[in-house]
């Protein structure tokens, strides 16, 4: 069974879309309607901007969404998703893949999201640590013993955890997870703490966005990070959306019910190769490739 995977925030490059762009009419026309939604030039950005400029966040949730989108819609009837997930952010474009909101509505969204994270992140310094090498429930334990705010945020991969909270605590758990054996305990370049309660004034923005937005039966299945299980139905699908920012992304929990369930293909649309890099981590046995070898 083949399974469709969406990446989240970091995948983004200087030139990405470029090649959908000079060989899709489809793509063309996708580019242009989302400079005009988002009011400015995305594509100028994402075909010739630095680094730095990918990196906002503004910038960078909307250029991954639609790489990842408009490669899924230009892959026509080689497009046949039997089950969909998406890591953070790219759970909104596995959404748009499998029908459930429509390519303008999942647009606004990741916007909406993109602009309400960055408030969150300048309201309260805070940030996100990396922990590789130990037991999840080793990470959970210390997380749960630190004063402050520390939580675990990403399952990516066995003994690849991602933690996120308030700048003292990420560095006091990282000091304690050391001395726990932990191969590596370290910061991330990101601007706050994702997936954790101090996004919550952000949930709380998105919420409202989300509940106004009309979602639809899906072509198939979504294994939602919060749940880390099939859903179809679309007021579960948008309650699972509302508490995914302030909830933990459980990859590597989804990927293995993909699996249990029959998924024995996983194909990662959009940029970069870091989802399948996951997936194998997860396990060995099953095959991966990327959504762009299919054009």
């Amino acid at each position: 069974m083949k399974a469709y995977i969406f990446p989240g925030q970091g995948a983004q490059f200087s030139g990405m879309g470029l090649d959908l762009y000079e060989n899709s009419t489809l793509a063309q026309e996708l580019f242009e309607k989302a400079n005009e939604i988002l009011g400015f030039h995305i594509t100028d950005i994402m075909f010739e901007g630095t680094a730095d400029e990918l990196k906002q966040t503004k910038v960078t949730q909307p250029a991954i969404f639609l790489h990842s989108v408009i490669l899924a819609k230009t892959l026509g009837d080689d497009f046949k998703p039997e089950m969909v997930a998406g890591h953070s952010l790219g759970e909104l474009s596995a959404l748009v893949a499998n029908g459930v909101l429509s390519f303008e509505d999942g647009l606004k969204l990741v916007f909406k999201r993109a602009l309400a994270m960055q408030k969150a992140c300048e309201a309260q310094e805070s940030t996100m640590a990396a922990v590789l090498g130990l037991d999840d429930v080793i990470v959970e334990e210390v997380c749960k013993n630190i004063d402050g705010v520390v939580v675990a945020a990403n399952y990516n991969c066995p003994g690849q955890l991602v933690i996120s909270g308030e700048i003292s605590a990420i560095d006091k758990a990282c000091t304690v997870l050391t001395e726990k054996g932990a191969r590596r305990a370290l910061k991330l370049p990101v601007g706050g703490a994702f997936h954790s309660p101090l996004m919550e004034p952000a949930r709380e923005e998105l919420a409202q966005a989300i509940e106004n937005t009309t979602f639809s039966n899906p072509i198939c299945p979504i294994y939602q990070n919060v749940v880390a299980k099939a859903v179809t139905n679309p007021s579960e699908i948008k309650e699972n959306l509302i508490a995914q920012l302030t909830a933990p992304v459980r990859w590597t929990q989804s990927v293995q019910q993909m699996i249990a369930d029959g998924g024995t293909e996983f194909i990662e649309v959009g940029p970069g190769n870091v989802l399948q890099g996951l997936v194998r981590k997860i396990d060995r046995s099953v095959a991966t490739s990327s959504g762009a070898a299919l054009k």
